[in-house]
């Protein structure tokens, strides 16, 4: 009762204090909607179109980008300032139709459209796909009409156009399903399946780190002097302050997987080995926040210089970007922190559907980075305990 005695005062402590609060909850929701926004972007895509005289096939394609869900069309005189409108960011991609499009095509001639965009830049290429799509789509109707003008007769280009027009919308859509089967992605998914879980890898921790302050509190006010006068070991406040801790990692795992799951949608994977993660991750922050009091002289040092340590561990283990997309040696350096091996957890459960067999390495990485910090805070709390 002591050891559990001892946990609900620290839980009691660090929940009247607003400034923890803050970082518990209200952070980790906003940084999860920023991130998740900006990795899944955005459902439209700004293009530009630039139409150099290419007549009523131009404009046909112009009708067709602005009807297209996924596509909002900005209209340029030049190509030049079409280009530069990619090149800052206005548009994803721009369109240059040529001149006299409309009558080459009726003459069965090939025409050319331009796309400008950085083959670089991930978003940019997927305005492309849309951009190619709604060209593909026109191109066949185009291609329709020329052979119905050449082969059957009495056919002309606007009436094979009209009828390839018709029957395309006539025509049952196919219903395409896909289903992932590749077992080896090492990427989370995008938008809040990414931003979700690896800012509930970053802030268990980084709060744990801050939380190391109100040890360093008690031990200034000689709480564990006068705990140390009464008929209690310094193993039950160890371990109730391990479990303070350790409960409220736990609280903020939960609130974020809840907040994730029911505002954003964000599916945790099987749920028995997302729970035991929850439980091993939470530990892990539990035994370095417990490490962090031990480790600072004052509370202002935790509050300052924890936070850096944490947010230092989160860029190293993928918690800003996939390790994927950096080097190999990086992706080593990374994997010295205890973030990547969770991030790597959550890729196997979320992006490769693994289960609590396929994550066994990960979690025994994780209870032996635990139990490392944990048996450094108890071996430095031992010795401060019981002192000023």
């Amino acid at each position: 009762m002591k050891t559990l005695d001892i946990a609900g005062t620290s839980i009691r402590r660090v929940t009247r204090d607003r400034t923890a609060l803050f970082f518990l909850i209200v952070l980790p929701i906003v940084v999860i909607v920023i991130i998740g926004v900006t990795v899944r972007g955005f459902s439209t895509f700004r293009v530009g179109v630039v139409d150099l005289g290419a007549g009523a096939a131009g404009r046909q394609v112009t009708t067709a980008m602005a009807q297209a869900k996924d596509l909002s069309v900005q209209h340029y005189v030049t190509v030049s300032a079409a280009a530069q409108a990619v090149a800052t960011g206005e548009v994803s991609a721009a369109v240059v139709l040529p001149a006299h499009m409309d009558p080459d095509l009726r003459a069965g001639r090939s025409v050319s459209v331009g796309i400008i965009s950085e083959r670089a830049n991930t978003t940019q290429q997927a305005a492309v796909e849309a951009l190619t799509s709604v060209l593909s789509h026109q191109g066949a109707r185009v291609q329709a009409a020329q052979f119905a003008a050449s082969q059957v007769q009495g056919t002309t280009f606007d009436s094979g156009l009209a009828w390839a027009m018709q029957l395309q919308h006539s025509l049952p859509a196919l219903d395409i399903k896909s289903h992932q089967v590749v077992a080896t992605a090492n990427v989370l998914p995008e938008g809040f399946d990414y931003s979700a879980p690896t800012e509930l890898v970053l802030f268990v921790f980084l709060s744990a780190l801050a939380g190391g302050a109100h040890i360093i509190d008690s031990r200034r006010l000689g709480i564990y002097e006068r705990i140390a006068t009464a008929p209690v070991s310094a193993s039950s406040v160890i371990l109730g302050e391990m479990l303070g801790f350790t409960a409220i990692a736990v609280m903020q795992s939960l609130l974020i997987v809840g907040v994730g799951a029911l505002v954003f949608g964000v599916s945790w994977g099987n749920p028995l080995a997302a729970g035991v993660l929850l439980a091993v991750w939470a530990v892990v922050g539990a035994a370095a926040g417990m490490l962090s009091g031990t480790l600072f002289r004052t509370p202002e040092q935790a509050s300052a210089i924890g936070p850096v340590v944490g947010i230092g561990f989160a860029m190293l283990g993928g918690c800003m970007w996939p390790l994927a997309i950096v080097s190999n040696a990086m992706r080593q350096v990374g994997h010295i922190t205890p973030q990547a091996w969770a991030v790597d957890a959550w890729t196997i459960l979320l992006a490769r559907h693994g289960g609590l067999g396929s994550i066994e390495l990960q979690l025994a990485i994780l209870i032996g980075f635990a139990a490392g910090f944990a048996l450094l805070a108890v071996t430095r709390f031992r010795r401060l305990a019981t002192t000023r």
